[in-house]
């Protein structure tokens, strides 16, 4: 699949930012893209992002396995969210976005670590483009359970 170069991104008004290697170092092996997702989800929680789904597209498409859609209540709440998902991959798993797309003015902010791909969008952004239901055929993937503390 041929990503966009930033020159066409741009003649058609898009803010992009393309950030290579999507690995750091390369010395980890690749993360299953089920597991991204979930890390995806668990760092948007983190900062209290808003009806987290996660779409299972591996059937359906061939760009990407995993749309990770979550909603922000403002400009500050989406870049917390989005800073969050990016940080804490970059940190954590040594794992960057090939691109980031959107900007806080526009209340849709897309993060695209190629096998999954993060919308953080305020509610009536995400209610006017309603990907679920554009997705409707991809099943919804359930957040894995939080380990229990062992008992004292």
């Amino acid at each position: 699949m041929k990503r966009p170069d930033k020159d066409k991104a741009r003649a058609h008004g898009l803010t992009v930012r393309f950030s290579t290697p999507v690995r750091g170092r390369g010395s980890l092996a690749p993360m299953d893209s089920k597991k991204l997702a979930q890390f995806c989800l668990e760092y948007a929680d983190n900062r209290k992002a808003e009806n987290i789904v996660i779409l299972d597209l591996r059937e359906l498409s061939s760009v990407t396995d995993y749309f990770v859609i979550c909603s922000g209540t403002s400009e500050p709440h989406l870049r917390a969210i989005s800073d969050e998902i990016t940080t804490k991959l970059r940190d954590e798993h040594d794992l960057r976005p090939r691109a980031i797309d959107g900007t806080l003015q526009t209340a849709w902010i897309v993060l695209d670590y190629f096998d999954v791909i993060v919308h953080v969008m305020k509610p009536d952004v995400r209610e006017k483009y309603d990907l679920e239901a554009l997705w409707s055929d991809a099943p919804r993937m359930k957040p894995r359970k939080p380990r229990k503390a062992p008992a004292a």
